[in-house]
């Protein structure tokens, strides 16, 4: 049902579906599509699994996890893990397609009758899921929900080297992208938040979760 409906969707191609999570990170590390949308319960392999391998080997893929057991831990470490979108089952279709609207066009979407519950770090750690890409000076925290909302899962990412002292050279390196798009990114990131410098901006970074002295 949800392939049918997806192949409905203007300007998206479902390029395969999968009934196994290792059949189906194996196809998509290797095609590198620019969505995966991840069952969490997968014969094979597990989709939290398939979700830590996408963002490791394959960045640039834009990621959207499903589930019908949610919990009050999931959407937390769904961020930390630097997944895109997460809905329940249990919202309607049309949830879904939003979702991947609002993931497509780079930004993020929640929808789960569970309450979101915001986990340090090193709880995401202890749950085998990784934690945000630590910074050399400054020690990589959750993100809140008002930083999730304000900006996509990409700019928490560049705002989070930026406040720990990269260059945009170095951020460009580290995300494997042009020093242009960082630049980009960062001008963005200020005119959101409505900073004008970098000072001001890491203290809205810890004032927002994203980094602590």
């Amino acid at each position: 049902m949800l392939s049918m409906a997806l192949s409905r969707m203007r300007g998206l191609v479902v390029a395969g579906e999968f009934a196994d999570g290792k059949v189906g990170l194996t196809y998509c590390l290797k095609e590198k599509p620019s969505l995966a949308v991840v069952d969490l319960f997968l014969p094979g392999m597990h989709g939290l699994d398939v979700c830590r391998e996408l963002r490791l080997h394959s960045p640039a893929t834009r990621i959207l996890v499903l589930t019908g057991h949610p919990d009050s831990d999931l959407p937390a470490r769904l961020v930390a893990m630097g997944v895109n979108g997460f809905v329940d089952k249990s919202e309607p279709i049309n949830y879904v397609m939003q979702a991947i609207e609002a993931v497509m066009s780079g930004g993020m979407y929640f929808a789960t009758n569970v309450a979101p519950k915001f986990v340090p770090a090193d709880a995401a750690a202890a749950g085998s899921l990784p934690p945000p890409p630590p910074s050399p000076t400054v020690a990589v925290s959750m993100p809140s929900v008002e930083a999730v909302q304000i900006l996509s899962s990409r700019e928490i990412e560049v705002v989070q080297l930026v406040a720990s002292g990269l260059s945009s050279k170095e951020i460009a390196a580290r995300l494997d992208l042009s020093v242009r798009t960082v630049e980009k990114h960062r001008a963005n990131i200020m005119e959101k938040i409505g900073v004008r410098e970098v000072a001001s901006l890491v203290r809205w970074c810890v004032q927002a979760g994203l980094v602590r002295n």
